[in-house]
């Protein structure tokens, strides 16, 4: 019996969710495709999107290598500390990606939600991948928690994100459209929307 035994469910419902939340940021993504772009919001999106999907897709993963049958945890508590020592480094990479963006100015939510925390959980995963040797028990729920903190800040992260397309960037597209397109678009019939 490994240390294991007894994650199997709760890292069955954690990747599935990760999973499934991946499968939405693409639906998202799908549907928002044919709007204009600049390359401020190329930046914004490698800065505050992108990073989503990565935590999701880094859920995943620990939830599949966690999942595995392994003999003992040898293997798998190398491959959680390479993640999580990947993972501090990309939230470096963001938290730069951030500042040098020039469409949003992050406020300290940003901050926190889209580099801190995330910094926290990888570096959290790395630590509890190293004390998995000496404190077994006590590491496996310092690797759930990173798990869990990466998923709730990804689904924050993307709600925000949504909730910015619409309630921000589609009021100022539509203060833009032509007064033409406005009519026509508030005199078609239900039917035709």
């Amino acid at each position: 019996m490994t240390p294991l035994t007894g994650w199997e469910n709760f890292y069955v419902i954690v990747g599935s969710s990760a999973g499934a939340l991946i499968g939405l940021q693409f639906v998202v993504m799908a549907l928002v495709a044919n709007l204009p772009r600049s390359a401020a919001q190329g930046d914004a999106g490698n800065a505050f999107a992108t990073p989503n999907v990565v935590h999701f897709g880094t859920v995943l993963l620990v939830s599949g290598l966690l999942s595995a049958p392994w003999h003992d945890v040898s293997a798998p508590t190398v491959l959680l500390g390479i993640v999580g020592l990947c993972g501090v480094a990309y939230s470096l990479v963001v938290a730069r990606r951030m500042r040098g963006q020039t469409l949003y100015r992050p406020v300290f939510e940003d901050w926190l939600c889209h580099a801190i925390l995330p910094f926290v959980a990888y570096a959290m995963l790395a630590a509890s991948a190293d004390e998995v040797r000496a404190h077994t028990y006590g590491a496996m729920f310092g690797v759930a928690a990173a798990v869990l903190l990466l998923l709730f800040v990804g689904i924050h992260n993307a709600w925000d994100a949504a909730t910015y397309h619409v309630f921000v960037i589609r009021s100022k597209r539509s203060h833009r459209e032509p007064e033409s397109l406005k009519q026509s678009s508030s005199s078609a019939s239900p039917s035709e929307e």
